[in-house]
């Protein structure tokens, strides 16, 4: 790999949501290390018709932007629902809550944003169920 910059497609990276036993969501694939980047990532999500990613998530350091590429859903952060439709990006504080959930078409969702090691902190039942 060049040490200037590095390069691959996201469907060569592993699948990580049958390893958090999320596999009815859909697929989520984590590019950091792959491309050799220290201090930035990307993660692509998949996500089914319908479905909640089944947590909501905040950090103490790392602000993150959301663009969806195809389909739509909502998003929620801290108590706020928005709706969201290809090509919306979406910026969320560190310290905000957010939690995503697909519309009848599915989510195609990517995520950007700095690397912290150790800063995320999972908040269960954040979005809890109509």
């Amino acid at each position: 790999m060049s040490t200037t910059y590095g390069r691959i497609n996201f469907d060569k990276v592993a699948d990580q949501a049958p390893q958090f036993g999320m596999q009815d969501v859909g697929e989520a694939r984590y590019v950091r290390e792959d491309v050799g980047a220290e201090s930035i990532g990307a993660s692509l999500y998949r996500m089914n018709p319908g479905k909640r990613t089944g947590f909501g998530h905040r950090h103490t350091a790392v602000e993150e932007l959301y663009v969806v590429l195809s389909g739509g859903g909502r998003v929620k952060v801290d108590d706020e629902v928005v709706e969201l439709r290809a090509l919306d990006a979406v910026r969320v504080a560190p310290a905000a809550v957010r939690e995503f959930e697909s519309g009848p078409d599915g989510l195609v969702l990517l995520a950007t944003g700095t690397h912290v090691p150790g800063d995320g902190e999972l908040i269960q039942g954040f979005w809890p169920p109509d």
